[in-house]
């Protein structure tokens, strides 16, 4: 076990954590010439095309160090806020971790969120600065700033740059040198943290886990410990680049394991799996629970597929753990799932894999966060609101409080102004303004969570050119004023697009949607109100004007009764469409009311 090494990498987004990755294996000589690839563990074509690390990703490397041979886990991780918790799991699995920092980009937002979750969980941290041969580099102001935040010696950093392979073999040194071997006891009873899971739809469930203590050997009977239930390993081995089966798995290294489940709600992450004959009495602790941000409903398009869109999620989940649903139904689109996601950026890589993976063509409402709401007549129960139509009738209404988060922004000074307008206007108080350099500011505000849920983030990128990021944590609910918007289509609500809206915005957002509904909804043959209200009250209306057809085109010449007449029996087949009518809403509709800015 000495010769064990589990470590992670903890970065901001694009500061090279993925090249890292492949240089490391490249230097061990983990991957063959004819494997080798760029992003080689982002193994998802969307996380290729996009350029960023979705799910955390494990592989053991061997290395040869001082005439000793080192087993090196190393579990790669996410670098946005919105997959925090694929990289708090890896974390719970590591002794230590690389903190790579861009010499071009500096300290960001998420570095630092990403360190904290590392020092809670006592890792050894190994500061990389990387990039430094970027013309824009700027290592000696980046070191200092590393220096200040983690109160090391600047000789602690490791200069290095994934790209070209400068560094590599200094940082596997230090990993070796300063990141303690596990500890352990391979004679107790097994004890193992299920850290990850991946559904195969030949295998089953293939469950990812690192050992604590004692050993699980193939063929043995082992149970997990938050089901109770008991399964045969019938394979186990460790995770290189293609899955290597073993006879065990000792204290303190990290592997897979095949036990044939094919249900999905089996395997819980964060669960402890240990010896059916000998088991453990202690779960480990430290796993947090998926607080789940951000509300949005995903139906099937047609209602058969409802079975069909359950056992995707279900399946999806076991891939993602942060992924939290529920069934509900809705008047307007059928039965569906009430989801929790931790962003938008998370909500949309569902809706794409959803749509790759398993063939499935979902509709999204209009996201939204959890509420709490107080009636008159039970003033200290808090009803949860997850759904607009949830919201007790305003007459016996008290009280809504509303989720609020600690926001952290770090940007260029030129564009503190600018940073300052947008988070005000989301309805954000300013709390803390820090000075990191004379170039970079860190600003801390309180807002709602709501109001960062549309289009925050990527009018944040806008205002500052790109340059800030953002970092939030939640901080507790507090009361708002808060009105139900719902839009009538023909007369009749659509529960779809309802929105919980803050009461000062409620106009403005309420005449948009109508704006934005208007020009997407086909032209019918009748007229089509659209209006947006408040309770009984009407806020703003847009109408979609009638496709008419002429019925008068075969008058030519005669008494103008006779056109009279054509244009008032149109009129009444008219009236009678409408009371009957039913009108289609096309799916860019529902996706459109997010972006009202545009």
């Amino acid at each position: 076990m000495k010769n064990i090494r589990n470590f992670c990498i903890i970065a901001h987004i694009d500061h090279g954590k993925s090249t890292l990755a492949d240089r490391l294996l490249d230097f061990t000589g983990s991957v063959t010439d004819r494997e080798k690839q760029d992003q080689l563990l982002d193994n998802m074509d969307l996380e290729r095309e996009r350029g960023i690390t979705i799910k955390s990703h494990a592989i053991q490397m061997e290395y040869e160090y001082k005439g000793e041979q080192y087993v090196l886990n190393l579990i790669d991780t996410p670098g946005h806020v919105d997959f925090s918790y694929e990289v708090s799991r890896s974390i719970a699995a590591c002794e230590g971790a690389l903190l790579v920092v861009d010499a071009a980009q500096s300290i960001q937002a998420q570095t630092i969120s990403n360190l904290y979750l590392a020092l809670e969980n006592d890792l050894e941290i190994i500061p990389v600065l990387n990039k430094i041969d970027l013309p824009s580099a700027n290592p000696e102001e980046v070191t200092d700033d590393i220096v200040d935040l983690l109160g090391c010696d600047a000789g602690d950093i490791i200069p290095a740059s994934a790209k070209s392979g400068i560094g590599i073999g200094e940082i596997l040194a230090a990993i070796i040198e300063r990141i303690p071997a596990p500890k352990g006891d391979t004679e107790a009873a097994l004890q193992a943290l299920i850290f990850d899971s991946v559904y195969n739809p030949f295998r089953g469930v293939e469950t990812y886990f690192r050992v604590m203590n004692g050993k699980i050997s193939q063929g043995q009977q082992i149970k997990f410990m938050s089901t109770n239930k008991s399964y045969s390993a019938d394979e186990v081995g460790t995770l290189k680049l293609k899955q290597h089966p073993k006879k065990a798995i000792l204290a303190g290294d990290v592997g897979y394991l095949i036990t044939g489940v094919k249900d999905a709600r089996e395997i819980k992450v964060g669960d402890t799996i240990t010896d059916f004959k000998n088991p453990t009495q202690n779960i480990i602790e430290g796993f947090e629970e998926v607080k789940p941000m951000v509300f949005a409903g995903i139906y099937p398009v047609e209602n058969e597929d409802f079975e069909e869109l359950r056992s995707s999620m279900e399946k999806l989940q076991l891939n993602d753990a942060s992924l939290v649903f529920t069934p509900e139904s809705s008047a307007a689109l059928g039965f569906g799932f009430r989801c929790g996601f931790l962003g938008m950026l998370h909500l949309e890589i569902i809706q794409e894999r959803l749509e790759r993976e398993f063939d499935m063509t979902v509709i999204t409402t209009v996201p939204n966060v959890s509420y709490h709401a107080y009636t008159k007549k039970y003033i200290d129960t808090p009803i949860i609101v997850n759904n607009p139509s949830d919201l007790p009738d305003p007459s016996g209404l008290d009280r809504v409080e509303e989720p609020y988060i600690k926001a952290s922004i770090i940007t260029k000074s030129d564009f503190v102004g600018n940073v300052m307008s947008l988070c005000i206007e989301k309805r954000g108080v300013i709390t803390n303004q820090t000075y990191l350099t004379p170039e970079r500011v860190e600003l801390n505000f309180d807002m709602p969570l709501a109001e960062i849920v549309f289009d925050f983030y990527d009018r944040l990128k806008t205002v500052s050119k790109g340059y800030a990021s953002f970092d939030y944590s939640p901080i507790g609910m507090r009361p708002s004023k808060l009105v139900r918007v719902d839009i009538l289509l023909n007369s009749s609500t659509v529960d779809a697009l309802s929105a919980l809206i803050h009461a000062d915005n409620a106009y403005n957002i309420g005449k948009k949607m109508c704006e934005k509904l208007r020009q997407l909804i086909p032209r019918q043959q009748f007229d089509i109100p659209i209006q947006a209200a408040i309770g009984a009250k009407i806020i703003s209306r847009e109408t979609i004007k009638a496709l008419r057809k002429d019925v008068t085109a075969k008058c030519y010449g005669g008494d103008i009764s006779r056109k009279r007449k054509l244009l008032e029996k149109q009129k009444k087949g008219k009236k009678k469409m409408r009371q009957i009518g039913n009108v289609e809403i096309p799916q860019q509709a529902f996706l459109a009311v997010l972006k009202l800015n545009d």
